[in-house]
């Protein structure tokens, strides 16, 4: 670890840490970066894990907020190597009847796909997608904060906090809506009985509206060299295989913001904080996990549904009721015959993905946090469910389970790729209740993670507003929002 002095450390190089470091870099202030991992990007790396010449993403792979992020829009990440790919179709639900309910860019086609529920569909998200940056801007910062939109937000705000399951049920009268917006708010990764999962079903959605699900041309590890390379020419610096077990290694600074879960802070400053804080922090909840698998196939993946064969994304789950038995299942600690499966098929738009002629497939499902099970016939008893045939197409797999998951990221404790639950009270107290829950108790240091709000997701967010919190309380810099 380089002992040469600098304005401001930031512990890991996710999208978070690195969003943090380029807010204090274009303040002028000089900063690095210390990676535990040999290579950058926490959740956003790519690797050959099958086959030579398969490219598969490591965590994330289809990113609606990345591109939808208010800080990520004021960057020049294109000039550094990040090209958008969007799928024909954003998101495919198929279904048991061989048919797909589809999320696309444009509202009509999304509403053919869903028959009668077509234009209550067009009432929901209309409005939240017209007015998608003015929204970002309030929902991808903490709860706690005076907003600049409030009418806007509080039309949100209403249905935001209703369960996913009474929103479903009460908005469409068919299953193929019902179940198009289960399996999107099934991202929160909470029972879809649960008070404000509704939430994620509608910023995802709107998001798919206003600016698709996208992926990365040449895989999610792009989005981390991209943010690196502007890093870089602010003058920024990255150091890899830096390992920070506690404070007393770190060399002075000014200001270090940490890109770590808040439960490894609390380890890793342990004999510095204040008990009441730390407790709080050990507190705080976890999310279930995940199990992942990724497959190089001999052809693409041959779904009964035609509309599945142009989606980036696929959820698979059956009806709103099946998907709400899984989720709810799995929070129960227990792990469903039927899981809730979320696939991306990133080859079948870049070339770069796989060998010429075949394709890879990335597929994970929602299991107890830590859970050690093996759910990879579950997985693809789903994916053959809607695609038979499926297993014929596999050359080599890959699977990682909740402890593999945190080997290749200590981030990723148990599985849970989210920083901790996104239930209401941890949406609210992230990680602790506070206008500004980036700050601890120690001066000058900060948490910068998804551990913070907003939350999980690859949008740099929880980085951009911890570093704006360590400019203005150590450097007595302002940094004005981001234009809304």
């Amino acid at each position: 670890m380089s002992s040469a002095k600098c304005d401001a450390l930031v512990v890991g190089s996710g999208p978070n840490g690195l969003a943090a470091a380029i807010t204090l870099a274009r303040a002028g202030c000089a900063v690095r970066v210390l990676e535990a991992n040999a290579t950058i990007g926490g959740g956003a790396r790519s690797a050959e894990l099958t086959l030579p010449g398969f490219v598969h993403d490591v965590c994330s792979a289809i990113h609606p907020l990345a591109i939808g992020s208010p800080f990520f829009g004021t960057l020049p990440l294109e000039r550094f190597g990040l090209e958008w790919i969007q799928p024909p179709v954003a998101l495919a639900h198929p279904l048991d009847d061989g048919s797909a309910a589809c999320l696309d860019q444009d509202f009509d086609r999304t509403a053919d796909s869903l028959g009668k529920d077509g234009r209550a569909w067009r009432q929901l998200f209309h409005a939240l997608a017209r007015d998608w940056e003015k929204l970002a801007a309030e929902f991808l910062q903490p709860m706690l904060h005076l907003p600049r939109h409030p009418l806007g937000l509080a039309r949100f705000g209403l249905a935001a906090l209703a369960p996913a399951s009474a929103l479903a049920r009460f908005r469409f009268g068919q299953a193929r809506a019902r179940a198009l917006f289960a399996g999107i708010a099934a991202h929160s990764f909470l029972p879809l009985e649960a008070p404000a999962s509704a939430a994620f079903g509608l910023v995802l959605g709107a998001a798919g509206h206003a600016v698709g699900w996208p992926l990365p041309r040449g895989g999610s590890q792009m989005i981390a060299q991209a943010l690196a390379g502007y890093l870089r020419e602010l003058g920024g610096e990255i150091q890899t295989n830096c390992r920070v077990e506690n404070l007393a290694q770190l060399p002075e600074t000014r200001a270090t913001l940490f890109d770590t879960t808040c439960w490894q802070f609390a380890r890793i400053a342990a004999d510095r904080l204040p008990d009441g804080y730390r407790k709080r922090l050990t507190r705080f909840r976890h999310a279930p996990g995940v199990f992942k698998m990724d497959y190089a196939l001999s052809e693409p993946v041959p779904w009964r549904a035609d509309a599945c064969r142009s989606a980036g994304t696929l959820h698979l789950g059956g009806n709103l009721e099946e998907i709400a038995r899984s989720e709810r299942s799995v929070a129960e600690g227990e792990h469903p015959e039927r899981p809730f499966v979320l696939v991306a098929q990133q080859s079948l738009f870049d070339l770069s993905r796989a060998p010429q002629d075949r394709h890879t497939l990335w597929a994970y499902c929602h299991v107890p946090h830590g859970s050690a099970r093996d759910m990879k016939e579950a997985i693809e008893n789903q994916i053959e469910r809607f695609a038979p045939g499926f297993r014929d197409c596999v050359l080599a797999r890959h699977s990682l389970g909740t402890a593999g998951l945190e080997r290749s990221n200590p981030n990723l404790i148990g599985g849970d790729i989210n920083g901790g639950a996104a239930n209401l009270w941890q949406l609210i107290a992230r990680p602790v209740m506070s206008p500004r829950p980036y700050r601890t108790p120690l001066r000058g240091i900060y948490l910068c993670s998804s551990s913070t709000p907003p939350g999980g997701g690859v949008h740099g967010m929880c980085g951009y507003h911890a570093a704006r919190t360590a400019l203005r309380d150590i450097f007595k810099i302002a940094l004005p929002a981001i234009p809304a």
